[in-house]
């Protein structure tokens, strides 16, 4: 399957199917290893009240980058899925750092890799992902995208840091990961 089907899919199915997919960043990223899905009808989702200024990308083109800041602090990224006018996302939670790891640890500041990529802030900064990334197409420079070369075991967990839909198993991290940003949840 190629990128833009999986991304022209239902989120609930796109999320899954994007464990294992290596994002690149002018040659900086690795590969991905815990989402969660965030769909329309979901109240934690910022698409949930409809279209605005801020949440304008998530009812795109499915495919672009829907890149917030969280409480003021922190950068999050998103895949757009879905028909164009739906409004749902994948949030990367976390990387398997494979490529620009001097870099990363650069702007991280850190030499632990374990810490570079775990958690949606972590991994927008090692990435160097910014507000200024909100809308482009994953598609093109400076991105790349590849497949995995199998299909990798995948868990469903209980979405982490929300409090509205908290009980929704909408979390998908491979199997056996230790780069995640959390460890096993309950679903």
């Amino acid at each position: 399957m190629t990128f833009a089907e999986l991304v022209a899919g239902s989120v609930h199915d796109a999320a899954p199917a994007l464990i294992g997919w290596t994002i690149l960043l002018d040659a900086v990223g690795g590969r991905i290893v815990e989402v969660e899905a965030y769909d329309a009808d979901d109240p934690a989702s910022h698409s949930f009240r409809g279209p605005t200024s801020r949440n304008a990308v998530m009812f795109g083109e499915p495919g672009r980058l829907y890149v917030y800041r969280s409480y003021g602090i922190h950068w999050c990224a998103n895949v757009v899925c879905g028909p164009a006018g739906h409004g749902s996302a994948v949030l990367l939670r976390a990387l398997e750092p494979t490529h620009g790891l001097d870099r990363m640890r650069a702007r991280r500041g850190t030499d632990d890799d374990r810490l570079l990529c775990s958690g949606p802030g972590r991994l927008t900064q090692a990435l160097g992902l910014t507000g200024a990334h909100d809308g482009a197409d994953l598609a093109v420079p400076p991105f790349e995208l590849v497949a995995p070369d199998r299909v990798l075991p995948v868990e469903r967990t209980t979405r982490i840091g929300i409090t509205r839909a908290a009980d929704h198993d909408w979390r998908y991290v491979e199997r056996g990961t230790s780069w995640s940003s959390r460890g096993r949840r309950a679903a």
